[in-house]
């Protein structure tokens, strides 16, 4: 496993850029899961993001930590998304809440799946990284 892949395997929030009325940027802060290349995010269609996304599949995202050198680490990425609507909305919702709560008894996490209709799914094509 590359130094990239665990890096985005540890982190828990991502930057997420999608494409809004005017072309106007929106970022959010989003927790997800990075599984076979892909980045996995559980939204709700109501959420500017996924309206977005389904006008305009063209996505970017950032991943970094540190402030001072030598600890500074980042990567970035755009790519195409995609809706995920179907029954496997809640087997992948359950996967990325349980990198953030202990388990799915947290009334939390009970509440986030319920509000989760959707994923959105991130198939990178450039990348980039940095450090300091």
């Amino acid at each position: 496993m590359s130094s990239q892949d665990k890096f985005l395997r540890s982190q828990k929030v991502l930057r997420l850029a999608t494409i809004g009325k005017n072309k106007t940027p929106h970022i959010a802060p989003v927790w997800y899961l990075y599984s076979s290349k892909k980045i996995y995010i559980g939204t709700n269609t109501k959420t500017q993001k996924a309206k977005n996304i389904k006008k305009n599949s063209r996505v970017g995202f950032c991943v970094d930590v540190g402030i001072n050198s030598p600890d500074i680490y980042g990567v970035m990425a755009q790519g195409n998304a995609k809706l995920i609507l179907d029954q496997r909305v809640k087997k992948i919702a359950k996967r990325i809440l349980l990198r953030y709560f202990d388990s799915m008894g947290n009334e939390s996490a009970k509440e986030l799946l319920e509000d989760t209709d959707c994923i959105i799914e991130i198939t990178p094509e450039k990348w980039s990284q940095w450090s300091y």
